[in-house]
């Protein structure tokens, strides 16, 4: 049985990627500094998870539907709620942002007095709701969760950088350090941009993005180390026949990839919709960021890359004149 490989583009395309590197790097440029420019200015809109607030487990005396008790704490004015099942079908965990005390009150009373409300606008006629437990978490745990969050990214990207810089060479990198963090920052912007919630899901959303933009670029760059050992043409064909090689596979697994996440934003529910959405709107920028800024990077400035970069152990000065 002959297995045939699939193609979504052929293997022989010969589009000229490096004609228009000067164009693509300055609209990413102009992505970026927006991107950060609404993270910087407007910042995020933090979930319970960054902010703190009120947990509250409530039973039903049937399954409910998630969907329809976010409906209702939302119309009784707990708007940006989080749900989701646990246990059985009939047990939910509800995450509220932090309440405003009355005068006098205490925490704990005002907790109560929170689940109590939630416990009403959640009961059904015919499904009632019986709160199992309640606790407040204060905002010092989400500060904490914010700095191991961002602790998490640096390691990830010294790692890249540690483990690139010995595979290939520093220029590629530092390039892959770039594409990545634009990468990143695009995502967390539209985030920042539009408003969205921004909680633990999107957090390892950024990270699962950070690990897709590194291998997809390594590949590319692969195919650039092997080309300029063996092709005796300028470094600019260099880099254009280097995507165009990898071309169908970029987008084959990209592809692939943004279905399977699509997937899990249509029917993951709520509770992964910031997962989902973060992770398929990393694979687009991903995807043309490997394709339209790692390898023009690699023909510019202080980053351009030579044959003498990539066969550095070279003893023969003669040979290695020779080599394109």
């Amino acid at each position: 049985m002959k297995l045939f490989p699939l193609h979504l583009i052929p293997n022989d395309t010969k589009f000229d990627f490096m004609r228009t590197r000067w164009i693509a790097i300055g609209i990413a440029a102009l992505v970026f500094i927006a991107a950060l420019g609404s993270i910087i200015g407007k910042g995020f809109n933090y979930a319970l998870d960054f902010t703190g607030g009120t947990v509250v487990e409530v039973r039903f005396d049937r399954p409910a539907d998630v969907d329809a008790v976010r409906g209702h704490l939302e119309t009784a004015g707990y708007g940006g709620a989080q749900v989701q099942s646990f246990g059985s079908g009939s047990d939910l965990l509800i995450r509220l942002q932090p309440q405003a005390q009355a005068e006098g009150e205490s925490v704990g009373d005002a907790n109560n007095r929170t689940a109590e409300a939630v416990r009403s606008a959640v009961s059904l006629e015919g499904n009632a709701a019986t709160v199992l437990s309640s606790e407040f978490v204060g905002p010092q745990v989400g500060k904490e969760l914010a700095l191991n969050g961002l602790y998490a990214a640096l390691f990830v990207l010294v790692g890249f950088l540690i483990y690139i810089g010995f595979r290939f060479e520093w220029k590629f990198a530092v390039v892959a350090i770039i594409t990545t963090l634009f990468d990143v920052l695009v995502v967390a912007g539209y985030f920042s941009f539009s408003g969205r919630e921004f909680d633990l899901t999107v957090l390892a959303g950024l990270l699962s993005v950070m690990g897709f933009s590194i291998n997809d670029t390594i590949v590319v760059f692969d195919r650039v180390r092997e080309n300029f050992r063996s092709l005796r043409v300028e470094p600019l064909e260099v880099m254009n026949r280097s995507i165009n090689q990898t071309l169908s596979r970029t987008i084959i697994t990209s592809l692939v990839f943004f279905l399977s996440v699509l997937a899990l934003y249509i029917y993951g529910g709520g509770s992964l919709e910031g997962l989902a959405l973060s992770q398929m709107i990393g694979a687009v920028i991903g995807t043309l960021s490997s394709i339209f800024i790692a390898c023009p990077l690699l023909t510019m400035g202080v980053l351009a890359v030579t044959k003498q970069d990539l066969l550095p152990k070279a003893k023969d000065e003669e040979a290695l004149a020779r080599r394109p």
